[in-house]
């Protein structure tokens, strides 16, 4: 009992809040582009390239705010590869994704060595280069929602708010209804005037932003600096959360958490209780593939999710 109390408490919420914040980014991120119709297994490669921007700027100009900036850049760029390849010249969406992962397996540690001589890591922040935590004055008069809450980077405040606010996007704004429609019928959406191939940028797009920052977060905000493959396949899980959730924001969001939390358990776990680490450190990720097996048959997507959409004339 003693044990399980060690494990359980609030500060464990706190932690699963912080590890998920990536995770909500990355899978709100992906439902941009998959409800517009494009798979992206891209998150990984795109995750990966804004943290190591973040950290590789950060550690360049010493300003942790031109780090995240240039990670969302850094994010917006390799999506616009993955929209180029998969929307104008119609190439397989999985393929596109799957050889912008290969190729940000390499890209950082190739780019680390070129500006910081070291292929295994981007130099240490000090503190004061990281950014900083958040305390919220209405919150921390609240003492179990000041446990929950303060003290955490922007970027999560900023994950939680992008849930309501991606929700409002994409079921109460016209945007968000080309979107759907897009991702649902084009050749409906393009009789009714709507350009099925900006709209399909826009999701690409906006998802690139979001995994961006979700990558930067993990170099500048929960660590303080990038190393290699350090997302350790964060992004296939948050593509987990994105079907578990069945392509809505709140069901993504409660996924995220879900992972998060059994994340931040199997943490907890190691050294408390005789279990070996290493079979504590892959909870995360036989998790992962039991969401998949079980409810990737039972999740229904975008009906036009993966098709490109060759206009007629």
């Amino acid at each position: 009992m003693e044990t399980l109390t060690s494990i359980i408490n609030l500060s464990l919420l706190a932690s699963m809040v912080r590890i998920s914040t990536p995770l909500i980014l990355a899978s709100l991120g992906g439902l941009y582009s998959e409800r517009g119709g494009v798979i992206n297994i891209a998150l990984e490669g795109i995750m990966l390239s804004g943290a190591f921007t973040a950290a590789a700027v950060t550690a360049l100009y010493h300003n942790p705010w031109i780090g995240l900036i240039a990670a969302a850049g850094a994010g917006l760029a390799v999506s616009f590869i993955h929209a180029v390849a998969s929307i104008r010249f119609r190439a397989n969406q999985v393929v596109v994704g799957a050889a912008i992962n290969i190729l940000f397996l390499g890209v950082p540690p190739l780019m680390s060595g070129a500006l910081f001589q070291s292929t295994g890591s981007t130099p240490q922040l000090p503190r004061e280069q990281t950014l900083p935590d958040w305390n919220i004055p209405l919150i921390g008069q609240v003492p179990v929602l000041n446990q929950l809450f303060s003290g955490h980077k922007p970027i999560v405040f900023f994950a939680l708010a992008m849930v309501p606010v991606t929700y409002y996007v994409l079921f109460r704004t016209r945007f968000g209804l080309r979107l759907r429609a897009v991702g649902e019928n084009p050749e409906a959406a393009d009789t009714a005037g709507i350009s099925v191939e900006r709209m399909r940028y826009a999701g690409v797009l906006l998802s690139g932003l979001l995994a961006g920052i979700g990558g930067a977060y993990l170099s500048i905000g929960q660590n303080s600096l990038f190393t290699r493959n350090m997302t350790a396949g964060r992004g296939f899980i948050a593509l987990a959360a994105l079907i578990f959730g069945k392509w809505h924001p709140v069901g993504a969001f409660l996924a995220c958490l879900f992972f998060g939390g059994a994340e931040a358990i199997s943490i907890r776990m190691q050294g408390v209780v005789a279990i070996p680490v290493q079979f504590i450190q892959i909870i995360p990720y036989v998790l992962t593939l039991v969401v998949l097996a079980g409810f990737i048959g039972r999740a229904t997507p975008p009906r036009a999710i993966g098709q490109p959409y060759v206009k007629e004339k």
